[in-house]
């Protein structure tokens, strides 16, 4: 597999979509990236590689966000839900815990987005690496990707 960063970049430069690039030194958690950003962190994105009854999915989440277990078993009738390892983020995804991406049509997993994202002009995210960010319009990220929206976070904020 290509690189993932590259992978990206490669698909939002062929869909036409215009987008900032940040280069900074590496973050690792959702408050790092929002300070290093300077932006709010409901328009940061989570990606979150979990395994649901055997498959995985990635769910995206606002970085303010916890994703609600309840409501993901309800969403896909399911009974067993956890975290990938960092092991399996490496093997699927091709990058670090952290530096997950929200672009799961590239490597073939099924994806749902949190519906709150509607509300935003901006979405931020990692591309694969822990020093780099891009921020796109929503709209844009939306009709490229055309993900499956879902309620999937909890109601309180980290």
């Amino acid at each position: 597999m290509q690189n993932p960063y590259t992978q990206i970049t490669a698909f939002l430069k062929d869909q036409n979509i215009n987008y900032e690039e940040l280069s900074h030194q590496p973050v690792y958690t959702s408050e790092e990236a929002a300070g290093i950003r300077g932006l709010s962190m409901s328009e940061g994105t989570k990606s979150l590689l979990v395994k649901v009854d055997g498959t995985f999915y990635l769910f995206i989440i606002p970085g303010n966000k916890r994703l609600n277990s309840k409501k993901v078993k309800q969403l896909l009738a399911a009974k067993k839900l956890r975290f990938a390892t960092k092991e399996e983020v490496q093997e699927i995804m091709h990058c670090e815990v952290g530096a997950c991406y929200p672009f799961g049509n590239l490597i073939g997993i099924t994806q749902f987005v949190d519906e709150i994202f509607v509300k935003n002009e901006f979405i931020s995210l990692s591309p694969a690496t822990h020093t780099k960010s891009i921020r796109m319009k929503w709209k844009d990220y939306q009709k490229s990707i055309q993900p499956t929206l879902a309620d999937l976070c909890s109601d309180d904020t980290d």
